[in-house]
């Protein structure tokens, strides 16, 4: 799936996609354009990139992060240049 297509490891950028409310039907039909990355497409869709967000929610919400539960909201999320060494095997 490629949710975030335009992402950079190397840009020192988070990069944030905000889908708005969508009913069932709506969500169903855009599901297989996130393989594409042509959900970006969509004006239900806003995609940005930052060094720094804030997520703010009432109800509290639990985050994940690999499938691992991080925190609750709110959260306070910022990247870390060059915190992680990736190998190119290419």
């Amino acid at each position: 799936m490629r949710i975030a297509p335009q992402a950079d490891f190397t840009d020192g950028k988070l990069d944030i996609c905000r889908i708005s409310t969508m009913n069932p039907f709506e969500l169903f039909c855009m599901f297989p354009t996130v393989y594409s990355g042509h959900h970006l497409l969509s004006s239900k869709v806003d995609y940005s990139k930052s060094e720094r967000v804030r997520i703010e929610t009432d109800p509290p919400l639990e985050i994940y992060a690999d499938g691992e539960f991080v925190c609750e909201t709110p959260a306070e999320i910022s990247i870390a240049a060059a915190a992680l060494q990736l190998i190119d095997t290419t």
